[in-house]
């Protein structure tokens, strides 16, 4: 809420081109995600598209954000331009950047903001306020997401196990709430469940006599506390399901 305006960000998949079928249900979800919105943002990873990048890995950067664009260009909505991460990507680099996204004529304004460190998010948000239509509020004044608790639960611990084990399974996993149990104190004991293709990823996933399983549920449940704003007491399991995605 900015004043008295309340904006609904929907944050959609990233937009990419997919090889499974979990890739194409993402890439749709986030183009259906878009129906209905009063204005698209356009969040590109500024760092992704220099040349310091393995061979390959900034055209095909490039390639995504020209597609996005391009399909955009069918939507009557107006579109914004975010660049993020612009305090890791050099001047000469950020501005021939710029120029070559700007340069396809879809997007009414750029924003160069670091969502790290909070620079230029401001400007973007007031932004939005000020285009805001006016309309009556959807969700009341102290909500902060529409997600069911145990779907946020599970992305928080995903969250936490692929900042810990992304170099070795890179979005190779998923997270399941299987039960929520509310206790007489106040408290709630959740019992997650971490999905994996294959047994030799089971074994990563857990660690040494369970010393990663062990970090990545002390990590989401500092933060569940914090969420939800009471006391849990969180069990994770792994366990392999071949071909989940």
């Amino acid at each position: 809420m900015i004043e008295n305006v309340q904006l609904v960000l929907i944050d959609t998949p990233g937009v990419f081109a997919p090889k499974r079928r979990l890739d194409r249900a993402m890439v749709a979800a986030a183009w259906s995600a878009i129906e209905g919105a009063d204005a698209i943002v356009h969040v590109v990873d500024a760092s992704a598209h220099t040349t310091d990048k393995p061979a390959g890995a900034d055209a095909l950067a490039i390639a995504d954000s020209a597609a996005i664009a391009a399909k955009l260009k069918q939507s009557d909505l107006p579109a914004i331009l975010v660049l993020n991460k612009v305090d890791a990507v050099a001047r000469p680099a950020l501005l021939a950047l710029t120029t070559k996204l700007v340069e396809e004529g879809l997007y009414t304004d750029v924003f160069m903001i670091s969502a790290k460190k909070g620079d230029g998010v401001g400007d973007l948000a007031r932004t939005l306020a000020e285009r805001a239509p006016e309309g009556p509020w959807l969700f009341p004044e102290d909500q902060t997401m529409d997600a069911p608790a145990r779907v946020l639960a599970a992305e928080i611990t995903r969250e936490k196990a692929m900042l810990r084990l992304h170099d070795e399974l890179p979005y190779d996993m998923i997270v399941e709430t299987e039960a929520w149990e509310e206790r007489k104190d106040g408290s709630a004991k959740i019992d997650q469940t971490i999905f994996v293709a294959r047994e030799s990823q089971r074994k990563i996933a857990i660690g040494k006599s369970g010393q990663t399983i062990k970090t990545i549920g002390e990590l989401a449940r500092k933060e569940m506390e914090e969420a939800f704003d009471r006391r849990i007491h969180l069990f994770l399991h792994v366990k392999v399901r071949e071909g989940w995605s």
